[in-house]
């Protein structure tokens, strides 16, 4: 019985020193499977990449955007063009003590100051006191420089100043002092007083100026208001 268990150890000892380099290799093999399942465990984990930035959408109005609405400029209203501007020329003769006599073409509404510059100034030691510089030019008249003063400005005769005798309003602004003499009512003394009053005033506006004159009443201006026109 000894024999046989001392015989049977024997048989392990050399079981275990004939398989001992059978298990390191499987040991061995055990430990490099594990390595290569760690390792590819490690590669096959998820790599968190950042995310692309959203699109930015254009916005459809700028209510949308958050953007206040740039509204366009207004316009500015146009100006309405100076008087002068707006009305024809007018052509008069400066004759008198000037340095270049002539007929000139000025911008409506200009004065009798713009002709006589025009007309290159008085002469030397000539005053222009015996006009109204401030009053505005009438087409087709003559200024003369240096005469003798109240001298009234002459007027043209054209036919548009009218002929009450036949019938035709007469110009307050062109007629001369003849043609207001013919109106009904009006002598020589008050058609003078009516030129005079065109020139201190630079011409009638309105036939209602008529009755600042002095000598018009309500009567007498009542008979030519419809005879005289502007």
């Amino acid at each position: 019985m000894r024999e046989r268990l001392r015989i049977a150890l024997t048989d392990r000892d050399s079981l275990l020193r004939l398989n001992r380099p059978k298990a390191g290799l499987l040991l061995l093999l055990g430990v490099v499977a594990a390595l290569a399942g760690g390792f590819h465990l490690w590669r096959s984990q998820p790599v968190a990449e950042p995310l692309p930035p959203p699109p930015a959408a254009a916005p459809a109005s700028g209510v949308a955007s958050g953007q206040p609405v740039s509204a366009s400029p207004p316009t500015s209203p146009s100006l309405p063009p100076s008087p002068r501007a707006a009305t024809t020329a007018v052509t008069v003769h400066v004759a008198g003590k000037v340095r270049e006599a002539g007929v000139f073409t000025l911008p409506g509404g200009s004065r009798v100051q713009d002709a006589v510059a025009a007309a290159g100034g008085p002469r030397k030691g000539v005053t222009t006191d015996s006009i109204n510089l401030a009053r505005v030019l009438v087409d087709g008249e003559q200024i003369v420089v240096g005469g003798p003063p109240g001298q009234a400005p002459a007027l043209p005769l054209v036919p548009a100043s009218g002929d009450p005798t036949a019938g035709t309003p007469v110009d307050l602004n062109t007629a001369t002092v003849e043609q207001l003499d013919l109106l009904p009512g009006v002598g020589e003394v008050l058609a003078r007083r009516i030129a005079d009053y065109r020139t201190a005033h630079g011409g009638f506006r309105s036939v209602e100026q008529l009755q600042e004159v002095s000598g018009i009443g309500d009567r007498k201006y009542a008979d030519i208001k419809d005879k005289v026109r502007v």
